[in-house]
């Protein structure tokens, strides 16, 4: 009866410990041999063995008084047991790469105006350390972020979710907050703080329309009681950064993007009255786990943010 046979029936299925016992006896024909190869007792290999022939109601060896000689039905079963065992053992050598970062995947999804001051640095040092492991970033508008997460099209993201929703889980990364960028010749470079309705009659560049920081914007000058004169609208702050740098006017933005660019000719300064915090978080679909390769990234990035 060939082996196919054997695993047809449904009452029985051959347990990953009688199919090594079985192809050490096969390889060896001792007992003894074999139970030294597992690093089990040679009693233990003979109850395998026995429950592997009483499983599958067939002799798999013939004893002999210093041997144990294979059946035809052994020789059979050979070559699907021990390709059993090499897919198991891959199974469980992929399963210890991937918990070792000797491979594996990092997938995020980031806005190219994060990307660029939080992920160069940590993607050249985790790259060095773990070179096995490929760093895919999804690089995104501010309106596609959550649903890159939700679709699980990435394993996480860093941002700031505008609606973060309940099939969202957030975890900060670094605590930020909404500036006036402006030049040094500036009229109000010199303040240490500036209130919201100190920017009435100074035009200013900011996102568009319903696109990233514009709706906080928007929300908090309305409640301060102070009516934006927006002069620029862009899709994305890097955009107003440079346009601040070449003279084109100041702009509103988070702290931390315009602190990044390191441009000794801007003033950041804090927006206050009131102060509006904008947390930069992991992102990532509630319920769902990270890989060791997504948590060593993370945990680099919080490293290196210091």
């Amino acid at each position: 009866m060939k082996i196919s046979a054997f695993l047809m029936n449904a009452s029985f299925t051959p347990s990953i410990r009688q199919l090594r016992a079985f192809v050490a006896v096969y390889q060896s024909r001792r007992l003894g041999t074999a139970a030294q190869r597992l690093f089990v007792t040679q009693s233990a290999v003979s109850m395998l063995l026995r429950q592997l022939e009483d499983g599958l109601d067939t002799r798999l060896f013939d004893r002999t008084t210093r041997s144990l000689q294979p059946t035809a039905a052994a020789t059979d079963m050979l070559p699907t047991a021990e390709r059993i065992l090499r897919d198991v053992d891959a199974l469980a050598g992929g399963f210890r790469d991937l918990a070792t970062l000797e491979r594996g995947r990092v997938a995020v999804a980031i806005t190219p105006t994060l990307a660029g001051f939080l992920l160069p640095e940590v993607v050249r040092r985790f790259g060095e350390s773990h070179p096995g492991v490929r760093v895919v970033v999804d690089d995104c508008a501010p309106d596609q972020f959550v649903a890159r997460v939700l679709g699980e099209h990435v394993d996480f993201g860093l941002g700031t979710p505008e609606r973060p929703g309940a099939d969202i889980e957030t975890e900060p990364l670094l605590r930020d907050h909404l500036a006036f960028v402006c030049r040094r010749d500036h009229p109000l470079a010199g303040r240490r703080s500036i209130r919201w309705t100190d920017l009435a009659g100074h035009p200013v560049i900011t996102s568009r329309g319903g696109y990233g920081v514009r709706q906080t914007v928007d929300v908090t000058a309305a409640r301060a009681g102070v009516a934006l004169e927006v002069a620029g609208e862009v899709s994305f702050l890097s955009t107003a950064l440079w346009m601040t740098a070449s003279g084109l006017g100041p702009s509103v933005m988070p702290s931390a993007f315009a602190r990044a660019r390191g441009d000794g000719d801007l003033a950041v300064i804090p927006l206050s009255a009131p102060r509006v915090s904008r947390d930069i978080s992991v992102v990532t679909r509630r319920g769902r786990s990270l890989s060791a390769a997504s948590r060593s990234f993370i945990e680099m990035l919080r490293a290196e943010l210091g």
